[in-house]
């Protein structure tokens, strides 16, 4: 039985891996279906982008899926000691490492080939770890305790993460199935209950809802007034609970890990 699970582990990562790669080295069909919406989802990218450089100075810090790089350069270049990028896939690591060498910032930073899952830093030996899109790509409760095992007592962590409940977009995630990978989850009040077990200190701000439908704007005049107006509608609404599942992302604070 346990041999059979390993198999089906092993499968899914080569999956993850295989996707990734193919992503990495060209995303153009993807970004030509989903770009619009990704236009709409620029005020989540702002605010975590504030969280991270109010947050990186003189610290140990994993980016957690970094992709081609992500927002590893930016953490190294604001002062952060040392920044680790970690991606399944080669590909990936290969171009964010050449990045990084062509801009001469290696001093302070590395990439990796790491499965997520399996940490290979130190225990109680990073003070942050950030990564945006990842976690519902994994299995959640190996990846958080894999975080909880490796972050200082004090650290930190900071995700952006889609959710999985509004049935509209999993309608879109339905018809257009070449987009996710196969074995990605978008993540469930189950999962953000999960992540919050091993933690004492933990936000979660909830993005987008009537906001997605400034995506119909894209590149039209007054898109802008539209999108910032919707989000304000959006963020009095997620002040009510039952709404609050039906968002399409949210901004994951966590700090203060359990420790077993």
């Amino acid at each position: 039985m346990q041999e059979h699970q390993t198999e089906i582990e092993i499968s899914r990562i080569e999956r993850e891996q295989k996707f990734h790669d193919q992503r990495f080295a060209d995303d153009s069909q993807r970004t030509k279906k989903v770009g619009k919406f990704y236009k709409v989802a620029l005020s989540i990218k702002k605010e975590y982008e504030q969280l991270l450089r109010e947050n990186c100075q003189g610290l140990q810090i994993i980016e957690y899926g970094c992709g081609t790089g992500s927002y590893a350069f930016s953490l190294a270049k604001n002062q952060a000691k040392y920044v680790t990028g970690i991606d399944i896939s080669p590909v990936a690591i290969e171009v964010a490492t050449a990045k990084a060498m062509s801009e001469g910032i290696e001093g302070n930073l590395s990439f990796e080939v790491m499965n997520a899952e399996e940490l290979i830093f130190n225990y109680s030996s990073i003070d942050l770890i950030c990564g945006s899109g990842i976690l519902h790509h994994l299995e959640l409760e190996k990846a958080i305790k894999q975080i909880v095992n490796v972050l200082k007592p004090e650290g930190k962590a900071i995700f952006i993460e889609p959710l999985g409940h509004n049935i509209f977009i999993n309608l879109f995630r339905s018809l257009t199935p070449s987009i996710p990978s196969e074995d990605e989850h978008p993540l469930l009040e189950s999962d953000l209950a999960l992540i919050k077990r091993y933690f004492k200190k933990v936000e979660i701000k909830y993005f987008y809802l009537t906001a997605l439908g400034a995506s119909i704007f894209v590149g039209f005049p007054g898109f802008q007034i539209i999108l910032s107006t919707l989000e304000f509608i959006d963020q009095m609404l997620f002040k009510l609970p039952f709404l609050q599942k039906q968002a399409w992302q949210v901004l994951i604070q966590v700090s203060e890990p359990i420790k077993e």
